[in-house]
């Protein structure tokens, strides 16, 4: 039971670091954004790049990996989903997904299809009457928790993270007030990117490296925001979390269902708390 509870709670984290991009960018933007998947898998791909190019310091890698995703993500939000502000959702969701359907026929021009492995970066246990639990994986639920305290205080301390959360009760309110929304919309979007860059790299040595891996945890993110409730920052992490919970407990009992399980909820939740868009 321990192995489950360590497995659910690092899938938990890998969901939070990038269910909290897309819901930032719904609940300010109102944009669907599809091209989270290739901010993901891009910072992959450049953190094996690197690893390869430097030979090791997977910090220092992961680091370098998710700063190229930076720019790529600014050049998407500045001439495209920048154009899409304000207009249906039909339109972003199909901008955003053609998109991602580019970046990962690059990358399969880049890198090839064929898929890439990757070991734990740190490669030791910890050992408990008689367990042994990766503690690799106890650093992403640290990291995600530490992210989670991090992005409050910026949210509530910081002018930046105030017009942000402003946006997200008051958009049109906040523009009555002579701010620049847009300017805080690309900081957003570029924010939400990294982390999933954040997210990417750090699930690669666990996880299967091909150029579509984003499209899976990219629909279960969504499920995340679903569930925590769009725009809810604190709902998003504690969503999270009990999804992953939730996908690790099924996974012991039935594999194969562990995923369709996450949608069960969410469908459940939709239920009795339809979206609001």
């Amino acid at each position: 039971m321990i192995y489950t509870i360590v497995y659910g709670f690092t899938i938990g984290a890998i969901l939070y670091f990038i269910s909290i991009g897309l819901s930032l960018t719904f609940g300010t933007m109102r944009v669907i954004n599809f091209a989270h998947t290739l901010t993901y898998t891009i910072g992959v791909y450049a953190l094996i790049t690197l690893i390869a190019l430097l030979k090791g310091y997977f910090a220092l890698v992961a680091g370098l990996a998710i700063l190229l995703v930076i720019p790529i993500s600014y050049v998407i939000e500045r001439f495209v989903i920048r154009r899409l502000y304000g207009e249906s959702l039909d339109y972003t969701f199909i901008a955003t997904f053609a998109i991602s359907l580019i970046g990962v026929d690059a990358i399969k021009w880049i890198w090839g299809v064929n898929p890439y492995p990757m070991n734990d970066p740190i490669g030791k246990y910890l050992v408990f009457s008689g367990l042994s639990v990766p503690i690799y994986r106890i650093v992403i639920v640290l990291i995600a928790i530490l992210l989670f305290f991090g992005l409050n205080l910026f949210f509530k301390k910081t002018i930046v993270g105030k017009i942000v959360v402003a946006s997200l009760e008051d958009k049109e309110g906040v523009r009555c007030l002579g701010i620049n929304v847009d300017k805080y919309f690309s900081i957003v979007f570029v924010l939400g990117s990294a982390l999933a860059a954040l997210g990417g790299v750090l699930y690669a040595p666990i996880s299967s490296i091909h150029p579509y891996m984003g499209l899976s945890i990219l629909l279960l993110s969504f499920a995340v925001v679903i569930v925590g409730g769009m725009g809810n920052l604190n709902g998003t992490f504690f969503s999270a979390f009990a999804l992953g919970m939730v996908m690790a407990v099924t996974a012991r009992y039935w594999s194969q269902g562990a995923e369709t399980m996450v949608f069960i909820v969410m469908a459940i939740v939709l239920i009795f708390k339809p979206i609001d868009i």
